[in-house]
């Protein structure tokens, strides 16, 4: 069948068959298809839709269009986490060591930060050494020795997801569930896992800014999961305000070591609260506990006795890192970092933060990526000392920005204290958790 009749039949309202969307993959895959011709598919998918069965072919077919990892001979469960993405957002480094602690593998395949939001692989190159581009071998090899890996996509993972991903971000077809779960689980399932636990984000920080929304992406991530024998829980977690204290790939990766270290600040609690959460639910679905309360409590045992730190310190030697950070985190700090607080003018009570400018702002001084080639300075950041509810002083520090030159960041520090939004009434702060789907 040639690609305009398969693209005429979703453009006309149609269902398209499973082998039709294999046609279609195939053709992503080997360039049968041009560029145009799966543009004009997608935008038919986007403006027409996809039912529940096309929906689970086009993950089965992007899922086996690459290679799939075989975990057969690790006889104890495999699990992974994933985040919607958000700001600040930095869990998956204390989960991965924290739940192999308790005898979990976690193949972690990862991605960078784009536009507002941080990412994983961005975080851990700022540790001296340490490598996240593993061959598939070598993956095998630390998840072997240590019990997780943290290393990016690979270019026989899901790779029909790299060339549709691209060609989406260029024609505006991003915000589709149906595609979004597509792209995700693709890559998650091809990590040969028994569980997976899925963060989604919602808030001025998310993609899905929308709670609505955020559910449905949930009950979506969640169904597919399961339809592909995975185990699968989502949580809905709040992101209208930045997670934890930090925000900036070397100052997160500090607060994640001293939450390992159970040195915790009090700004950094809700990074370990949701953390925690997390944790003890893939302990739950892989059958470690059978009481999400006693999973709490031998994960919040792993960090009090030092087990999850030093599972982080095998895994920095494995990925040719300086495990040393581990005994003193604050050798992640530049001494030619400028230190720029930022104050507020007026008093009152915090009231909200618009989050996503809030990540502009740091990827304007060299935190993030506007387009996906940047580069990405690991020094540079935010600390945020307020959060939603908290009494302000005029004068009171909001919070402080890590820079090169206090000059350069003048726009960014503007952008900062408009992002925070105060009111004169008492606020209630957010729960961290608003609802767990599965």
């Amino acid at each position: 069948m040639r690609p305009q009749d398969i693209i005429c039949i979703k453009r006309d309202g149609g269902e398209l068959l499973p082998e039709q969307i294999k046609l279609f993959i195939d053709g992503v895959c080997d360039s049968s298809w041009a560029d145009y011709q799966i543009s004009a598919l997608l935008m038919a998918m986007f403006t027409r839709g996809l039912n529940e069965q096309e929906e689970e072919a086009l993950v089965r077919e992007m899922l086996h269009s690459g290679k799939i990892f075989d975990f057969s001979k690790i006889t104890v469960p495999k699990a992974d986490k994933h985040s919607t993405g958000g700001v600040g957002d930095k869990t998956s480094l204390i989960i991965a060591p924290l739940v192999a602690s308790c005898g979990v593998a976690v193949p972690m395949i990862s991605g960078r930060g784009l536009g507002h939001t941080g990412g994983t692989l961005d975080k851990l190159e700022s540790i001296p050494g340490y490598n996240v581009k593993l061959s598939k071998e070598d993956f095998h090899s630390v998840v072997d020795k240590c019990g997780f890996a943290m290393a990016g996509q690979t270019a026989d993972i899901a790779p029909a997801d790299r060339k549709l991903y691209a060609l989406r971000d260029a024609t505006a077809t991003i915000p589709y569930i149906p595609l979004i779960v597509a792209s995700i689980m693709s890559k998650k399932l091809a990590e040969g896992l028994d569980a997976l636990i899925l963060d989604v984000k919602t808030g001025s920080g998310a993609f899905m800014k929308s709670f609505d929304d955020a559910v449905a992406l949930a009950e979506a991530l969640v169904a597919t999961g399961k339809r592909f024998e995975v185990q699968t829980q989502a949580v809905i977690s709040d992101m209208s305000q930045p997670l934890g204290k930090y925000v900036g790939n070397a100052l997160e990766v500090y607060e994640c070591i001293k939450i390992l270290r159970n040195e915790i600040e009090v700004a950094a609690r809700p990074a370990w609260e949701l953390s925690l959460e997390l944790s003890a639910r893939m302990l739950l679905l892989t059958g470690k506990s059978d009481d999400f309360e006693s999973a709490k409590q031998i994960c919040t045992s792993r960090v009090e006795s030092g087990e999850a730190l030093e599972r982080l310190r095998l895994n920095v030697q494995c990925q040719g890192g300086d495990p040393s950070i581990c005994d003193d985190p604050e050798r992640l700090f530049s001494k030619e970092i400028v230190e720029l607080p930022i104050r507020a003018e007026t008093p009152g009570f915090l009231n909200s933060v618009d989050t996503q400018v809030l990540g502009n702002a740091v990827s304007s001084i060299g935190g993030g990526r506007i387009k996906a080639d940047d580069g990405v300075d690991h020094a540079v950041g935010f600390s945020s000392e307020l959060k939603i509810g908290d009494a302000v002083k005029a004068g009171d520090t909001i919070g402080v920005l890590y820079c090169r030159n206090a000059d350069d960041a003048a726009n960014a520090a503007s952008k900062i204290r408009e992002a925070y939004v105060l009111s004169e009434s008492v606020v209630t702060p957010p729960h961290l958790i608003r609802r767990i789907i599965g």
